[in-house]
């Protein structure tokens, strides 16, 4: 196969996805995989350059043909020097993720938050295309954002702008995995709500997800589209709640910043979006200013996972003047 490809990896609290991609012919080759950071660091690295050299041969390319690999990160990181100060949902913390890597394989490695990838997908290839002031917010394991500021990606001063998931939305609230407690994603990400119900069912022994709860099944975002459009109390009262936490922290940054798009995304999203855009939308419209609430339009993301995919291509551009 001709051409040159960048390898896109989303390193989800869940699962690994791997894409071959450039900007003429899109995703040509992706594999995922389950994710198992928490066994062992060395391991994760092993599976994570397995991975890689995996979907180099299913895409069947050289190895010339491969520019770079772009890591989008579930946490806070210094892409310039490639060490992950705080990734709560892989447990990783001050690690050099990047050195580790480029040991085992041999491709450039860039390392971006997942989130200001996806970001860059979106800007990019996606709905925010014409977006000029743009939030993007991901809501699946966790709770991450990006902004993007007069049309580029805004870091901040040590690389973490954008963490709304780390919004104080309840105080003396739930711990977090950053170490705070009442942070907006320990209270409104899916793990946050799967715990919610969970209790409660347990408490009550009834809903249509307690029987994942008896036989120990996880319950992930299908299980709950599927039980949202079962009409499951339970479920739709603690979703509900959540799109009321998040809708209201979208407001605060919107009177903030004066945003003109704000698009979400993440697995929950992808799952319920259309139940959950709507009560967002709602409960942002509610308590934004009237003023910065008409200027600002709030989405969902078409691309799915895809968009921190196409996001590898941006960063490639930015970081090593690569154009795929």
């Amino acid at each position: 196969m001709a051409g040159n490809y960048i390898i896109s990896v989303d390193m989800g609290g869940t699962k690994i996805l791997a894409s071959v991609i450039n900007s003429r012919e899109g995703i040509i080759a992706s594999l995922k995989r389950p994710t198992e950071v928490k066994k062992n660091k060395n391991t994760y690295i092993k599976s994570l350059a397995k991975i890689i050299n995996d979907v180099v041969l299913e895409a069947k390319l050289k190895r010339s043909q491969v520019k770079a690999v772009c890591l989008g990160v579930p946490g806070s990181l210094n892409p310039v020097t490639g060490v992950i100060g705080l990734a709560p949902n892989l447990g990783l913390k001050n690690f050099a993720i990047k050195s580790k890597l480029q040991r085992l394989i041999p491709y450039p490695v860039l390392i971006e938050n997942d989130v200001n990838l996806g970001a860059l997908g979106i800007k990019y290839f996606g709905v925010g295309k014409k977006a000029k002031n743009m939030l993007v917010v991901f809501i699946g394991t966790g709770i991450g954002g990006a902004i993007v500021i007069n049309g580029k990606l805004y870091r901040g001063s040590s690389y973490v702008a954008g963490e709304i998931g780390h919004i104080i939305a309840e105080e003396g609230g739930p711990k977090c995995g950053c170490g705070n407690n009442g942070c907006l994603e320990a209270i409104a990400s899916r793990t946050a709500i799967v715990n919610k119900i969970i209790a409660e069912m347990k408490r009550t022994k009834s809903g249509i997800l307690y029987s994942y709860i008896k036989s120990s099944e996880k319950i992930k975002s299908k299980a709950i589209s599927n039980a949202i459009k079962s009409k499951d109390r339970i479920v739709i009262k603690h979703i509900t709640e959540a799109c009321n936490k998040i809708g209201i922290a979208l407001a605060s940054l919107t009177n903030f910043m004066n945003f003109d798009t704000i698009v979400l995304g993440g697995g929950l999203i992808e799952a319920a979006g259309d139940f959950m855009l709507e009560r967002i939308s709602s409960a942002m419209k509610s308590n934004v200013m009237n003023d910065a609430g008409k200027a600002v339009k709030i989405m969902n993301s078409k691309l799915g996972d895809d968009a921190a995919i196409y996001g590898g291509i941006a960063l490639a551009e930015e970081f090593l003047g690569v154009r795929v």
